[in-house]
């Protein structure tokens, strides 16, 4: 029977896996790290995995939006916090007076921030081939120009510079010679210019763990930090443990016979008689429907395949002739030391990747800690 028969569908998070996923990060990269707790700390809950980092050691945490800073300082968090994602007319000031280190990609951006009237630190975002947030290359001089204007007026400290790798899941990609060898240029022109910036960082966690050369002086560890693998087939066995763990109670359990057509449009009708079980979880939680008739889950010790369309709030699998009582545990994903699915079968599944899986579950699912 289901150990915790009060969940419908919960999400379980492991707390000490994130310490020692963050604990063992840190010795392989040999330089200060980040953690980074954005999109509610990839869904395992912002707050808590970033006192868990903290704990374990992590520098500095990062975040995307100028709310997520500011509320992780009411959460009661003093450390190195940088966020980096902001719109025209966002009021940097809530999160400068909170000590946070802000993002500039343009003078425009140098501009808003100068406007708070407050002595901000603030790194400098290079685009170096992602072609999405950073300053370009050919803006770049204008960029650092202003920024050292602005620093020799008091208006702030130029605390980093950075960018972000695109294929660093491909180790192998010839963006990733590119792109380093694009943010070494714009370090050569920060450093013309005068800047002399505490931090400058490029690697996520494929690249911090696979390019070496791209550590330079922190590295950001985002999807590594929950114990996922930012890129299959080519990371190192690194003794990572996957934190989250997805879990419902079976909801009802029933016979069916040959020929019959399961959950919405029959995408799959039953060739022999058979017994199927209700999973009480279904895409308004963040199950996604492309996983329909692909992905397995756990119960009563065997992998069970989802059976028909995955449905708003229940989806349906194959018991194959058994019959567990009503209440019986489900286990989604987890960390697959038991046999059952984790969050990349289930992105191979979906044909996703596992940070949206894990990041998309929730919806009205409970979340329950251990470790803590």
């Amino acid at each position: 029977m289901n150990p915790h028969p009060a969940a419908r569908a919960e999400i379980v998070v492991d707390l000490d896996a994130v310490r020692h996923n963050v604990r063992r990060l840190r010795e392989v990269a040999g330089v200060p790290t980040m953690t980074v707790v954005k999109a509610d700390g990839y869904g395992h809950g912002m707050v808590e995995v970033a006192r868990a980092a903290r704990e374990a050691g992590a520098e500095w945490l990062g975040v995307a939006t100028l709310d997520e800073a500011v509320a992780l300082r009411a959460a009661g968090d003093r450390g190195r916090l940088l966020c980096w994602l902001a719109v025209p007319g966002e009021d940097f000031a809530a999160a400068i007076a909170a000590d946070v280190d802000v993002t500039a990609s343009s003078v425009a951006q140098l501009e808003e921030i100068a406007a708070t009237g407050a002595a901000a630190r603030v790194q400098l975002k290079v685009d170096t081939g992602l072609s999405r947030n950073g300053a370009p290359l050919d803006t770049w001089p204008e960029v650092v120009a202003a920024a050292r204007a602005g620093e020799e007026v008091g208006r702030w400290r130029v605390t980093g510079i950075w960018s972000h790798f695109a294929c660093s899941d491909e180790p192998d990609h010839p963006a990733n010679d590119a792109q380093e060898a694009a943010f070494r240029h714009a370090l050569d022109v920060a450093d013309r210019a005068g800047l002399r910036p505490e931090v400058r960082h490029l690697s996520n966690s494929a690249g911090a763990l696979l390019r070496p050369s791209s550590r330079f002086d922190l590295v950001r560890f985002g999807l590594a930090s929950y114990g996922l693998d930012p890129a299959p087939g080519h990371t190192p066995d690194l003794d990572l443990i996957p934190a989250m763990t997805v879990r419902a109670s079976l909801a009802m359990v029933k016979s069916i016979p040959a020929g019959a057509g399961v959950s919405y449009g029959h995408t799959w009708v039953a060739d022999t008689a058979t017994t199927l079980g209700l999973v009480p979880a279904g895409y308004g939680d963040g199950i996604p429907r492309h996983a329909s008739n692909t992905a397995h889950v756990l119960v009563g010790g065997k992998r069970r395949a989802l059976r028909g369309r995955v449905c708003m709030d229940q989806f349906v699998v194959d018991l194959d002739g058994d019959l567990p009582e009503r209440g019986e545990d489900v286990v989604l994903f987890g960390p697959g030391t038991r046999g059952e699915p984790t969050a990349q079968d289930w992105a191979e599944a979906a044909d996703t990747i596992s940070y949206e899986i894990v990041t998309r579950i929730g919806g009205r699912m409970a979340r329950r800690y251990v470790g803590r």
